[in-house]
Parts: structure tokens; C-alpha cells; sequence
């Protein structure tokens, strides 16, 4: 069977947001039921008739025992996985198509998905060919075939024949939590007006394009689109606010028929964004860094929703997918914004904006940042670690984030307003940087599974950036003053450190307290992205230098006390060195993790370097961080 030369630990099929996201977890399109992301059945079943017999190519049928066709191919790109079958003298192509575009915040919000289907004949024979797809209420209930749904037909004012179902109670945004579906809204299924669209069955929903005597001389092709309209989407602060793509008022109709009348543009573009990203990440990194690029666009952007508050501003949510479902997390944000810096930085702002609502409400009650807003799709404050129990925080590691994020925002943009917008909150996290951050206490980072650590050499890089990043805003503000009191204050604690953490043999310690310990520096990227020249390159490519001697088959350790690693972090650390094969290096080993890994799930960003397998995480956006190397201005 003809592949991409990635194997995809698994294939994305229609990627939308955190609730409608369909995968095919292994290799053949037929072995397994379609599932959401976090691996519950979202059965979509298809079929095609040949001749009057039924083959099926997608899903598992098991009350009609319909034979599968063979698979002959699985290939994708950014946007699209396609995938190719034969059976009884005709070929099929199933080309699924999320169209979520960075570069366009209407596609990348459009709740819409395209599957294509195109069919040939193998042979000198006429053939009759129809091509049926089945919907499960799985896609709109969390509960799936338990609850009673309604399945109706949808005018449509163009050559669009529509179907919708949805659950009977429409308990809008009643939940929240990680590993859940969808409880409320309709999910759509539509073909062109020609086919036999329109049934309602128990089963669900089914679409039927029918194509009569099929020769070799022709490929007819058809068109489904899936869609959801979830009616509202994110509770922010106890409002109900709706997907960007509302905001001129347009209805889920309006928008399945736009998406049909435009898919040969939007397909044209995407190919074209496409060839671009992966002939710019291919001389950064090569082949195999521009085949985890493509394979991971898709996850990162559907693991966000796009909405706009009452304000009219843009807020950007994500999902902290398989770990505890908070959203608008700050550590994870922070090694999502490589892609976001790149393509619309408007994006990360939207990330920000609601930390910085909650910080400076009455709500939160520290001087240092906050760690999420809530749990997915509800924002109306902190639920990580019961909220403000002064435990669970991560003072040092939110604090750094948000001042890195602000200022690469800022650089990006060339236009530091934003900030400044919300400078006394940036003002007092450098403070309490400046008082705490080159020495941390017993407290987390972001890699909070390794649990508490002091003296952390990592999270004191982070500190020594995010004043590092402020002293760069005040330039922009042009408050000289100020801009040069924290340039220095960042060079002195710098000096520090390099002497603090040093091992006596070019490396640097997890903490400054256990010589001969080692760890990832990756948060020290940002001195090589800003040329702010804090930690010499010399020391960098020693630190990197010395990890060699750590490596596994499948990638770098996080640090010393165990065998595992994360993706993000394995190709910032990589990009640390100023030799451009060690970052190819790197990319190698992550690759094959991915396409060796037995844990079939939407790419994980913490596994073992021994086995390749997931330790946990899946589907989160954290994975944005792997294009970090083409924010090098060289590239």
C-alpha cells in the first residue's frame, strides 16, 4: 500500500474545533470505526455500491457485513488526507479536506468540511457506481445512539441538498471537560442537488450520489460537505458568545452554501499555502521536518475555537486536549505561538485577551499570572488546581510566558499597542519576575508531570527572557529608561546563571542545586529569535553539544530523572544549536517516533525516547511549537 513517507500515528479526516474532530486511527480506512480525537466512537460510515453490489470503504458496518474495498493508498498533506480503493473493476478517491487556513480567520472559524469522492473504472467495462456516507448521532451527542435525536431535511436556496440531526434537549454549552463531545447543536451532511441526498434513517444521517455508466474515459467526482453548527460556543464569563464566523450575522445555511460554491478556490489556496510551508520548512529542516508540519496544521487549529466577545473583540480559545480540558491555558499557549507568530499574530492576542481580562478583574487574587481561564467551552476563571489554591501555581512559568508572548506579538507586528494596552499588568509580572524568577522556589513549569522542582535552571531561562522580553516593549514604548533598567537587569541575571548552572564541562544543570544533572534549555530560544545575546551562542552549542551523550532512538530526554520527552520542546532545544544539521538531527528521531509509535492517536507531544509510545497528551495545540525554525529570520 502506497503511503506518505510519514506513517501518521493517526489520519486526520474532518477537522473543525475541539467537538467536531474525526480521525482514522490506523493505517486502513476501514479496520476501525471513525473517532474523535479522544478515541470515542464518531461513526461515519461509507459506501459503494458497484454494479448492485455494496463495498465499503470507510468505517465498520458490522450489523450488514458489507466487504471492505481494497486500500490501495493513504497519503496527506496540510489540509487534506486522501485516500485511494479498488473493488470489482473500479477505482475511488476519498479526498477529506479541512480548509483551515491560518492566514484566514473566516475559513479557519467555517464550521465545514469537505469529502470528496471520485471514481474511475479499472477496466474496458461500463459500471453503475454509487457512493453513500452514513452519519452517526454520535457527532452531536455525548452520549451518541443513547439519546434521542431529530434528523430533518434543511432548504437550501442553492444546488446544495442538506440534512441535519441534533438531540432533541439542546442543552447549550451545559458542560464541560476533556474527554466529552458535543451535547447540543446539529451536525450536517449535504450533497449537490443532483444526488439522493435527504434521508433520515435510525442509523442517522445518509447522502447518497449516484454516477451511471461509468467508463474509462471520464473520473466523475461528487461532493459531501459535513458540518456543525454549534449555536453558541464559549461561555465567557457567564456570556454566551458565538464562532467568529457569525459575526456578520451569517447562518449555518449561508455558510455550507458558500463553502460549496468556493471549494475549487479554497482548495487552490490551500495547495498553495501548502507547497509554500513545506518548500520553507524542507530548507530549514528537511523532508522530514515539512512532514510533521503538514501532519500537525490541522490538529493545532482544531484544538481552538474563534470567537468574538461582546466587544467585538477577537478571542482565540484552546483546549488543553487529554490532560484536564482547561482552556485558554497560558502554558500551552506559549508553545503553540511559533505557528500563530508566523501567520497572524492577531491570533495570539486572542489567546491573551482572556488572561488579561481575568488577571485584572477582582477574580484573581496574586501578583503573578494565572495558569487557564476555565475549562473548555467554560471561561469564567481559573479551574486548574481548585482555581486560586496558592499551591498549585505556577508563578514564575505564567509570569514568563505572557511576557515572552506579549513581546513576540510586538516583534511580529512591529507595533507594540497591545501591550501597552495592558503594560501595569505586564509591569507587575516583571516585577515579580525581577524579585523571584532567577532562582525559583519549590514551585511547577509547565512541564508539570515531572512534578515540584527547585532552583529550576529551565524556568530560571524563563524568567531572565520575559524581562528580557518587557525590556524590548519598553524600547518600543519608547521608555528608554526603563527599556535599558530591565535589558541590564536580564543581562546581570544571565551572568548569573551561567555561572549558577554550569556542570564545569560546557553543560548546564536541571537545577541549581544538583551538579552533573542535565536538562532541556529550550525557553533560552527566544535570545536566538530576538538576537538579544544573553546566553552566548558558544554556551548554547556546548549545552546542545552535550545532550549527545543522552539521546535515545527516539529523541532527547526532557532531563535527567526520566526517559521521556516532548515534542515541542525537542525542536526548541534543537533550535538552540547554530548548525543546522543538529536541528535535522533532531527532526529525524522525532519523525520516527511518530512513524514508529504503536500508540495510534492524534500526534502526542509526550512519549518515551526507548519505545516511542505515549506517555500521554494527544490532539493538543502545544504542537504549533514545531515550527519555531522558521521564525529564524534567515529562513
Amino acid at each position: 500500500m502506497k503511503t506518505t513517507s510519514l506513517r501518521a500515528p493517526a489520519y486526520p479526516l474532518v477537522t473543525i474545533d475541539p467537538y467536531t474532530s474525526l480521525w482514522s486511527m490506523g493505517d486502513i480506512l476501514t479496520n476501525d470505526t471513525v473517532r474523535h480525537w479522544c478515541g470515542k466512537p464518531n461513526a461515519v460510515i461509507g459506501l459503494a455500491e458497484i454494479d448492485g453490489k455494496s463495498w465499503r470503504f470507510m468505517g465498520v458496518d458490522d450489523k450488514e457485513h458489507t466487504p471492505a474495498m481494497q486500500q490501495t493508498s493513504v497519503t496527506f498533506n496540510s489540509f487534506s488526507t486522501i485516500y485511494t480503493f479498488e473493488a470489482a473493476g473500479v477505482g475511488l478517491q476519498i479526498r477529506f479536506t479541512s480548509p483551515l487556513l491560518p492566514t484566514d480567520r473566516l475559513l479557519l472559524s467555517r464550521p465545514v468540511s469537505y469529502i470528496q469522492a471520485s471514481v474511475q473504472a479499472l477496466d474496458d467495462t461500463r459500471h453503475t457506481v454509487s457512493i453513500t456516507l452514513k452519519v452517526s448521532s454520535q457527532l452531536c451527542l455525548n452520549e451518541g445512539d443513547l439519546c434521542p435525536v431529530i434528523r430533518e431535511t434543511v432548504a437550501m436556496d442553492t444546488g446544495l441538498t442538506a440534512i441535519r440531526m441534533g438531540g432533541i434537549e439542546q442543552p447549550v454549552l451545559g458542560k464541560s471537560g476533556d474527554g466529552i463531545c458535543i451535547d447540543w447543536g446539529y451536525v450536517y451532511l449535504c450533497a449537490s442537488r443532483e444526488a439522493k441526498a435527504g434521508e433520515c434513517r435510525a442509523s442517522g444521517l445518509k447522502a447518497i450520489f449516484i454516477q451511471d455508466d461509468l467508463d474509462t474515459a471520464v473520473r466523475p467526482e461528487t461532493l459531501f460537505l459535513l458540518g456543525y453548527d454549534d449555536q453558541y460556543s464559549i461561555t465567557y464569563f457567564g456570556e454566551a458568545l458565538m464562532a467568529y464566523w457569525k459575526k456578520e450575522g451569517q447562518t449555518i445555511e449561508q455558510a455550507l452554501s458558500a463553502a460549496y460554491a468556493e471549494y475549487t478556490v479554497v482548495l487552490e489556496r490551500c495547495q498553495a499555502f501548502d507547497a509554500d510551508m513545506t518548500a520553507k520548512a524542507t530548507a530549514a529542516g528537511g523532508e522530514k521536518y515539512a512532514h510533521l508540519l503538514q501532519l500537525a496544521l490541522r490538529q493545532v487549529l482544531a484544538a481552538h475555537k474563534l470567537v468574538v466577545d461582546t466587544h467585538g473583540e477577537l478571542l482565540y480559545i484552546s483546549k488543553e486536549c487529554f490532560s484536564n480540558g482547561c482552556a485558554a491555558t497560558v502554558d500551552i499557549s506559549y508553545p503553540s505561538i511559533p505557528l500563530f507568530l508566523l501567520y497572524d499574530p492577531e491570533l495570539v492576542k486572542g489567546m491573551m485577551r482572556p488572561v488579561f481580562r481575568y488577571a485584572e478583574s477582582t477574580l484573581w487574587p496574586y501578583d503573578f499570572a494565572p495558569h487557564d481561564v476555565g475549562t473548555y467551552p467554560i471561561l469564567n476563571g481559573q479551574a486548574y488546581s481548585g482555581g486560586t489554591d496558592p499551591e498549585g501555581q505556577m508563578p514564575v512559568e505564567e509570569c514568563g510566558n505572557l511576557l515572552v508572548m506579549a513581546a513576540a506579538v510586538a516583534q511580529a507586528e512591529d507595533n507594540a499597542a497591545f501591550a501597552r494596552e495592558h503594560r501595569p499588568l505586564l509591569e507587575k509580572w516583571a516585577q515579580y519576575l525581577l524579585q523571584n524568577g532567577l532562582d525559583p522556589d519549590n514551585q511547577l513549569c509547565t512541564d508539570d508531570f515531572a512534578g515540584h522542582l527547585a532552583h529550576n535552571c529551565n524556568l530560571s531561562i524563563k524568567a531572565i527572557m520575559g524581562l528580557a522580553g518587557y525590556a524590548r516593549l519598553c524600547r518600543q514604548w519608547n521608555d528608554t529608561e526603563q527599556a535599558e533598567l530591565y535589558r541590564e537587569t536580564a543581562a546581570e541575571m544571565a551572568a548569573v546563571w551561567l555561572q549558577k548552572a554550569a556542570n564545569g564541562d560546557g553543560s548546564f544543570r536541571l537545577a541549581f542545586d544538583q551538579p552533573g544533572s542535565y536538562s532541556m534549555k529550550y525557553n533560552a530560544i527566544w535570545d536566538r529569535i530576538w538576537g538579544t545575546e544573553l546566553f552566548p551562542q558558544k554556551a548554547l552549542d556546548a549545552e546542545v553539544a552535550s545532550y549527545a551523550a543522552h539521546m535515545n532512538p527516539y529523541g532527547l530526554p526532557l532531563d535527567n530523572r526520566a526517559d521521556y520527552t516532548k515534542s515541542d520542546w525537542l525542536l526548541w532545544t534543537a533550535a538552540l544549536s547554530s548548525d543546522p544539521a543538529v536541528f535535522e538531527q533532531y527532526v529525524n528521531t522525532l519523525w520516527l517516533a511518530y512513524h514508529k509509535s504503536p500508540s495510534r492517536v492524534p500526534m502526542t507531544d509526550w512519549y518515551s525516547t526507548v519505545t516511542s509510545m505515549q506517555i500521554a497528551f494527544q490532539n493538543r495545540t502545544v504542537l504549533g511549537g514545531l515550527w519555531i525554525r522558521l521564525l529564524f529570520s534567515e529562513q
